[in-house]
């Protein structure tokens, strides 16, 4: 069974990427996977890493449980709209405060480059976005896909399986969120085919 740990990045309490992840957890669960689902908008903790990796800062509870949740998960879905180019300051804060060494990677004396400490896991990224998709891709240069795929899941050692981006949100109609919904009822599907062990 797989084990599917699905991040909604939103702030808002309503917002299309909470109705996609909500999807998405549906369709994996009727595919026979086990999910967790995460609301940022739910989670309190301060998002300000505060002395950088100088000082140790204690973990809220809530990251502490998503730490949990990201170890026990084998597949990682992480929707998230596009603010200004890159990702919501929430879940930017999230992964800096959550994402440290000694959980997400390790530092060994000699070595320029830390040791991944999330090996084995797969994820999924799915950004909304008011833009245009081909501006976003070919003119902004995909630019918080590069940041979640290369610089924080594949540095940590989780592979990306699979990138979605939909938009423009701001002028879709109820026929193309219902081509986004089905899209990612389909993603759903074959991710919990192929975390089944």
């Amino acid at each position: 069974m797989a084990q599917i740990l699905i991040l909604n990045g939103n702030p808002k309490q309503q917002s299309l990427c909470k109705s996609l992840a909500e999807s998405y957890a549906q369709s994996a669960v009727d595919g026979g996977s086990d999910v967790k689902i995460i609301h940022i908008s739910e989670l309190d903790f301060d998002i300000n890493l505060k002395e950088g990796l100088d000082k140790e800062q204690v973990l809220e509870n809530d990251l502490r449980i998503l730490q949990n949740n990201i170890l026990e998960s084998s597949h990682i879905v992480i929707f998230t709209p596009l603010w200004w180019g890159s990702m919501p300051a929430k879940l930017k804060g999230l992964f800096d405060r959550a994402f440290l060494p000694g959980f997400a990677c390790k530092y060994e004396v000699g070595s320029s480059t830390p040791k991944p400490l999330l090996v084995g896991k797969t994820a999924r990224i799915i950004v909304t976005m008011d833009t245009p998709v081909w501006y976003f891709r070919w003119v902004l240069g995909d630019p918080v896909i590069k940041l979640l795929k290369k610089s924080i899941l594949e540095f940590c050692g989780i592979q990306v399986k699979g990138v979605s981006r939909f938009g423009p949100v701001i002028s879709s109609t109820d026929i193309i969120r219902n081509k986004w919904i089905k899209s990612i009822q389909k993603a759903a599907s074959n991710d919990s085919v192929v975390n089944i062990t």
